[in-house]
């Protein structure tokens, strides 16, 4: 991949820049199980190069916290799972309540404690499957839930404005960026665009790991496009 011109700002100066990332269909690609989940050695690589001259790099996921870092597995990348809802101070009031509609719903699901996912990657009857979904869609905006799909999942989390877009300009506030590059792959990660956009900073660049399961509208929001998490550490090569 040649240099490209929305890159040079960032590696001139790493020392005043940030550098976060989802995770699930950016730094690992996408298989049939969460638990399956691999980020590449050469990712890992190239994150513990950045992690060594950045101000900051950081991974903002839908997954808990503990189980992002693990994946990762990069010494020195602050992690914030749950989309941003680990910084919310109400933290243990939404867990209950997620708790109690899991119970009540009785489905299979990846309980990530303020959120819980519904895939359906693997159903034999993808169309029935998200028709059964869309049913607990309702139902968690009946009990004061906020239902939001992504690729071939369901998650519900709880109504409040925290998403991977306030936790991208409270990463910023923190470490005092005045750089940054963003990179995602999902619907979510349109959130992430909008917060590093508002941040103030005097140098931004959104990147989209597309692919055919991928929004559109996440390309087109983008400054950068790649193809899939290898060239996604292609471009952290550059960096």
């Amino acid at each position: 991949m040649a240099q490209d011109p929305l890159l040079g700002p960032l590696a001139a100066a790493p020392e005043k820049s940030v550098l976060v990332f989802d995770v699930d269909g950016t730094l690992a690609p996408i298989v049939a199980r969460p638990e399956l989940a691999r980020v590449p050695a050469a990712t890992r690589a190239e994150l513990r190069r950045l992690v060594a001259s950045y101000l900051l790099v950081a991974c903002v996921s839908g997954r808990a916290g503990d189980d992002a870092r693990r994946l990762v597995g990069v010494d020195g990348i602050v992690t914030v799972g749950n989309h941003g809802l680990e910084l919310d101070p109400r933290a243990e009031e939404f867990a209950a309540a997620l708790e109690r509609f899991r119970e009540e719903i009785g489905l299979p699901v990846e309980d990530k404690r303020l959120s819980l996912s519904y895939h359906y990657r693997e159903a034999p009857d993808r169309e029935a499957a998200r028709s059964l979904l869309e049913e607990v869609a309702e139902r968690a905006r009946e009990a004061g839930l906020e239902p939001r799909w992504g690729r071939m999942v369901l998650e519900v989390r709880p109504p409040v404005e925290a998403h991977k877009g306030t936790a991208v300009r409270t990463l910023v506030e923190r470490c005092g960026a005045r750089r940054g590059l963003y990179a995602g792959d999902d619907t979510t990660d349109l959130d992430a665009f909008a917060g590093l956009a508002a941040a103030g900073l005097e140098h931004a660049v959104r990147v989209a790991v597309a692919s055919d399961e991928g929004p559109s509208a996440l390309r087109e929001a983008a400054d950068l496009v790649v193809e899939g998490p290898e060239r996604l550490a292609e471009l952290l090569a550059l960096l």
